[in-house]
């Protein structure tokens, strides 16, 4: 064995195969992409949705609903969270931005509070919205409700 006629493992190395270079590669003529059509043109990409033709399967089925673009979503904060809120963090002027800096609710959410759980520390809020209960229960406990 010399450096001349080493050669690699049979099956090791595996030829490029190489399109359209001419008849003799074997793959010139239509360069592996059949006869005509889209799919042998340059720059073909199928629809997402394309089923052959057929009408698809999103045009076939009927639109319903209406999303109203004047929506407000709003985050609920029961009376419980505020009062867990109070005994965790002894926040006594609840506002937005207070309860964005603990986290409680992300940069651009509208606070709702409701009336769900006991409440027994007088709490002064600042919120876009408040049921009336929320806001009588508050009241009641010596707290202020002001609406943004």
């Amino acid at each position: 064995m010399e450096l001349h006629n080493l050669t690699p493992a049979k099956g090791s190395i595996k030829k490029k195969k190489r399109i359209a270079r001419g008849q003799g590669s074997g793959y010139g003529g239509t360069s592996t992409r059949g006869h005509k059509g889209a799919k042998s043109r340059s720059g073909y990409s199928r629809k997402r949705n394309f089923e052959g033709g057929q009408m698809p399967l999103q045009m076939r089925l009927p639109k319903r609903g209406f999303k109203n673009p004047n929506r407000v979503d709003y985050v609920a904060v029961n009376l419980g969270r505020l009062q867990e809120i109070h005994d965790k963090y002894g926040i006594k002027e609840v506002t937005v931005a207070a309860l964005y800096e603990n986290r409680l609710i992300k940069k651009n959410d509208k606070v709702k509070v409701l009336a769900n759980g006991t409440l027994d520390a007088s709490v002064n809020l600042s919120v876009h919205a408040i049921s009336e209960k929320a806001k009588a229960k508050i009241e009641s406990l010596g707290g202020t409700v002001t609406i943004l």
